[in-house]
């Protein structure tokens, strides 16, 4: 079959499926094009990865495709050669180079942030007989497992949530029950941000509260999902966009070769983004728990360490031993903690008065936020966010 002549611009096709308006495809497209603009080509974006290209004329309609690759797309490309590269983690296309998302990395991430915030008990929450799941499962495990902790799972069929929801009521019943056997305090990760708001939903019913009974981190990042209702959601960001970029990259190294091997790449992920759903630290003590609960809902007020133990009903002296001999910190300690988290997590998402953040995080003023954010962190508020600004223009 012939192709058009070289010395025009190279046409590619996406196939993305844009209007479903995920982030990750949206940002996957970003990526491509962010190297397809560089590198020149004429990109046309199809409406599905089911809609098969017609050759006309004997004349390949592309150079190259990129995106969700379904087996027939792939079949019809193998058929007529044309270079194809596949972003979709779960694609049955077989014998096709792939840029996919780390998700056993995500898994790894996930563990470690729970366990850093004190957690012994552990959930996962996913797909039944997908990668996507089976490899964040494989990362989750690999750190839990030398620590002695174990998990269990709650996994249901995709399909069960898709198109019109036929089996919503089975997965609803499934989780209810789950939630039932759970002991808090538990840290949780969930394959979808979409489905922590479920989770949370399903705890809220079932009396557990989120961040102080489970705690839960979920995947992908999706802006308006993560950021309301409360709690704000801790996610893992897959950097769809790194994804899109190296999968064209990928694709002009096979348009300009006559024969490739196909490859199998996992991009890593850009980072774990905490929020508000763990915001907490997991005590077996029940008073440590209560006390650790007061903290975090009321941490942004004024509150000092007597209003600590009189919302417990115990004496200061009786909680600060407690509190050093579950966590290694004073109660002081904790507050400061707390808030100092919330306060990085601002610096990243907003661009707030040092003044207008100490009065919504408790502090008596910006000198005093200044002052203990400085003696927590080993440096002052304006160099963490110059710091972190200018990692983030470079990611």
């Amino acid at each position: 079959m012939k192709r058009k002549d070289n010395k025009s611009p190279k046409r590619v096709a996406i196939c993305l499926e844009m209007e479903w308006g995920h982030k990750r495809h949206l940002e996957t497209y970003a990526g491509i094009h962010e190297y397809a603009d560089k590198a020149g080509w004429d990109c046309v974006i199809t409406p599905s990865a089911t809609r098969v290209p017609k050759p006309k004329s004997g004349v390949a309609p592309f150079h190259g495709i990129l995106g969700r690759i379904s087996e027939p797309l792939a079949q019809v490309a193998l058929k007529h050669k044309i270079p194809t590269v596949n972003v979709w983690l779960n694609s049955p296309a077989k014998n096709v180079s792939s840029v996919l998302p780390d998700l056993e990395t995500s898994g790894r991430m996930a563990a470690q942030h729970l366990v850093g915030r004190g957690f012994k008990r552990f959930g996962y929450m996913g797909f039944l007989r997908e990668k996507d799941s089976r490899l964040a499962i494989q990362g989750f495990r690999e750190i839990l497992k030398p620590l002695g902790f174990r998990f269990t799972t709650y996994r249901f069929q995709r399909t069960a949530l898709g198109g019109e929801a036929l089996g919503w009521e089975r997965f609803l019943e499934g989780l209810e029950k789950w939630v039932e056997s759970l002991e808090a305090p538990t840290g949780i990760l969930v394959s979808n941000d979409l489905y922590c708001r479920y989770l949370i939903e399903t705890c809220r019913a079932k009396g557990l509260k989120v961040p102080q009974d489970v705690a839960i981190v979920g995947t992908s990042n999706e802006p308006a999902i993560c950021a309301s209702p409360y709690p704000t959601l801790t996610s893992i960001d897959l950097d769809f966009e790194l994804i899109g970029f190296r999968a064209a990259a990928k694709l002009d190294e096979m348009m300009n070769k006559k024969d490739s091997p196909k490859t199998m790449e996992y991009s890593p992920p850009k980072g774990l983004i905490p929020r508000q759903s763990t915001d907490s630290h997991a005590a077996e003590d029940p008073v440590v728990a209560k006390a650790l609960r007061f903290i975090a809902e009321n941490g942004h007020e004024r509150i000092q360490v007597n209003d600590v133990s009189a919302a417990v009903a115990t004496t200061r002296r009786t909680l600060e031993r407690k509190f050093r001999d579950s966590l290694g910190r004073t109660i002081a300690e904790e507050i400061a903690r707390l808030r100092i988290v919330r306060a990085k997590r601002l610096m990243l998402e907003t661009e707030e008065s040092f003044k207008a953040m100490a009065i919504d995080l408790g502090f008596r003023n910006a000198d005093h936020f200044c002052k203990v954010f400085s003696r927590v962190e080993g440096m002052t508020p304006s160099q963490y966010r110059k710091q972190r600004s200018k990692k983030t223009s470079t990611d």
